[in-house]
């Protein structure tokens, strides 16, 4: 039962539960409730460990719609497909069902192959969805959890040199963070936003960088600096932003300038006596602001080679007191109001940071003190381009990244190779081999949805049909564009992956399929046909459509006469001569039972074009004959709402049946008060030859 996918079941008739369970018991785990206060509880006590629910829409206490409003506050309905039983075929109550999130209906009585068919589709498409969601969720930690790991081993590169425990640049991370959450629960001066606490944060590890150019001998001495030594390491901090400014690659990234601002300015003070500027004020970024008072704090809690640690009361009073230095009063509130926390805030995120991890990798990379500063940061930069190299080629992936100016495309060796081409190519989009691998079109709308990004939403996803080795198939491209931080910002380039989807397209495309056709007769089900037509009339509103309701006059008799398998047959051979009688680009579908409905788009000559498709389908199937009853409605007169359309034909319909079946009528607004018009009807019958009523 454990491995069972759980379906909860909430109908008021115990008879209707009992059948679905029934149906379902044998491949699902079922859950009953009776009215909808049972069934939110049920929703409350398993949560996601429901796969479905399968929803009646008249209960007690609380009706099916309640249910869905109470699933749509929570979002459970965002993680748990609801398919709705009724025995009404309502319009408004299945538009309103579809507003509140259901995925599917089921009409009672029930057919166990319907049922069973609608659920396993449903539960498909859902877990697909599920699967992809959790792949590209656990893909960017995986990509966060490197970047933030190759960060502090560069960071703390320095650190070791200086003879610290390793532990400053975790704790200036974590009180950076704390600091500027507190920041902005306090003021809105500041306006930034989560994704900005998190950059800044990351930015902090790098803010002491420019010491990897500091003689050991400072950095490590025991006693008070010289003047002439406290010169040299106050020049530190302009040279960790010359690192940064001197980088070949990434300038205009927002996370290379707020690092570039905590290593330059992290020195400045609040009243214009700090370094290497005399900044003062809010002149210094707050970032630089924040990050300074981490640094003090942790600088005096924190044993070094010339001092023992400072209590934390201690250290907290002589900040507030001045004794550092002078710092914006908002961030002294800030400290006052997280300060009876903060160490055991401290002690607890730098123990999920896993410093000992980063230690160990980080004496290893400087066990061999024969290697210079630069050589290290060359090697450990190698080391990064292999391992990129290497998880390229695990992952199958197609890596690339594009620059506007220059214009230039650059592939990860596996894709350069998996594609044909070099790993830089310059003005791709009017290189042959480029051209010939994905077309103009294609290019022009992933370049067209690039360039239509925000700096604050920056990802884009594209699918399209690239050829490899001269095979088409399905790829996805996931892209993140990068813009400037000029103002207004500009548009400069993308870097992402592809992947190749063809097989997931192909099964997709086939599940779909599956949920929108009828499975005996093949045709479009009635809830997809409407889709279909909605949108057609909402596409061209000044074209005129017809839709035609039709009925098989007297399939009761073949089941009844030769069995259900061959009024099967009948339905289905029904079926192929609507879809012979229609255009290409007409719908057909199948309502239901023995009913049918056909949409199309006409010009002129509507009568001539009914009474071709009507004669058309006369005949015989195995010496059963075969006749139908339709109603036809016009947008002209009817209108393009859909239901009002509908209701429409099934009038002219109903009309047809009155009066004896085997014939077809065109809607007139008579017929709302239930007269007749068989003007169109006698003149058919008379060129048929059967006048016989």
């Amino acid at each position: 039962m454990r491995n069972k996918q759980k379906i909860l079941i909430a109908d008021d008739s115990e008879m209707n539960r009992a059948i679905l369970t029934e149906m379902l018991d044998a491949e699902y785990e079922i859950i009953e409730a009776e009215d909808g206060t049972e069934a939110v509880a049920a929703l409350q006590k398993y949560g996601t460990e429901l796969s479905l629910v399968l929803l009646d829409i008249v209960m007690p206490k609380m009706d099916g719609f309640g249910v869905l409003m109470v699933m749509d506050q929570h979002h459970w309905i965002d993680d748990i497909p609801v398919i709705m039983i009724s025995a009404e075929n309502s319009s408004f109550q299945i538009e309103r069902a579809y507003d509140l999130g259901v995925t599917d209906f089921i009409n009672r009585p029930f057919d166990a192959r319907v049922v069973h068919r609608r659920v396993v589709n449903t539960l498909l498409l859902y877990t697909k969805q599920k699967r992809l969601i959790d792949l590209v969720t656990e893909q960017i930690y995986e990509k966060e959890k490197q970047s933030s790991l190759m960060v502090d081993i560069l960071s703390h590169i320095v650190e070791f040199r200086n003879g610290e425990s390793g532990l400053h640049v975790l704790h200036i991370r974590v009180l950076t963070e704390l600091f500027l959450k507190q920041l902005v629960t306090m003021t809105d001066q500041y306006p930034l936003t989560q994704t900005d606490i998190s950059m800044i944060s990351t930015a902090s590890a790098l803010h002491d960088i420019g010491k990897i150019s500091i003689s050991g001998k400072i950095l490590n001495k025991p006693g008070r600096l010289t003047e002439e030594e406290f010169a040299i390491m106050k020049t530190h901090s302009a040279i960790g932003a010359d690192i940064l400014r001197q980088l070949p690659f990434h300038q205009n990234s927002p996370h290379v300038k707020t690092a570039y601002e905590i290593c330059r300015w992290h020195h400045e003070r609040y009243d214009g006596r700090g370094y290497p500027d005399g900044l003062k004020g809010d002149e210094i970024p707050i970032s630089a602001q924040i990050v300074a008072l981490a640094d003090v704090y942790d600088a005096l809690t924190s044993e070094r080679v010339y001092k023992k640690a400072i209590p934390h009361e201690e250290a907290v009073r002589m900040i507030l007191d001045g004794q550092c230095g002078v710092f914006n009063p908002l961030l002294l509130e800030c400290l006052t109001a997280v300060s009876e926390s903060l160490p055991e805030e401290l002690k607890q995120d730098t123990a999920r940071m896993d410093p000992e991890g980063v230690k160990e990798l980080t004496e290893e990379l400087l066990r061999r003190h024969e290697i210079t500063s630069s050589e290290r940061t060359l090697q450990l930069l190698e080391h990064e381009r292999m391992k990129y190299s290497f998880f390229a080629s695990l992952s199958e992936e197609i890596q690339f990244e594009y620059t506007e100016v220059p214009s230039m495309l650059s592939l990860s060796s596996w894709g350069a190779e998996r594609l044909g081409l070099p790993e830089m190519i310059m003005d791709p989009m009017h290189d042959d081999q480029v051209c010939s691998i994905a077309d103009m079109e294609s290019i022009g709308r992933l370049s067209k949805l690039l360039r239509a990004t925000t700096p604050e939403q920056p990802n884009v996803q594209y699918e399209c049909k690239l050829s490899v080795g001269g095979i088409e198939r399905w790829a996805r491209f996931i892209c993140r564009a990068i813009w400037s931080s000029d103002m207004p910002p500009k548009y400069m380039g993308a870097f992402g992956k592809t992947v190749d989807i063809h097989e997931e397209r192909l099964r997709i495309e086939h599940l779909e399929h599956e949920v929108a056709h009828d499975t005996l007769t093949g045709l479009l089900n009635h809830k997809h046909a409407r889709k279909r037509i909605v949108s057609q009339m909402k596409d061209d509103p000044g074209a005129k459509f017809a839709l035609a309701v039709l009925d098989l006059d007297d399939f009761k008799s073949a089941n009844d006469t030769y069995g259900h398998m061959f009024g099967d047959e009948v339905l289905k051979h029904s079926a192929n001569q609507l879809k012979s009688s229609v255009r290409g680009n007409d719908i057909v579908a199948r309502i239901g039972g023995d009913e049918f409905l056909i949409f199309l788009k006409y010009e002129k000559n509507l009568e001539a074009i009914m009474d071709r498709i009507f004669h058309s389908l006369l005949g015989t199937y195995k010496a059963f004959p075969i006749s139908f009853s339709m109603g036809v409605a016009q947008t002209e007169i009817a209108g393009t709402d859909y239901p009002g359309l509908f209701q429409a034909a099934d009038h002219a319909l109903y009309t047809v049946k009155r009066s004896g079946s085997g014939r077809y009528c065109f809607y007139d607004t008579s017929m709302q008060e239930g007269n007749v018009t068989f003007s169109m009807i006698d003149k058919v019958y008379e060129e048929d030859g059967r006048d016989d009523g």
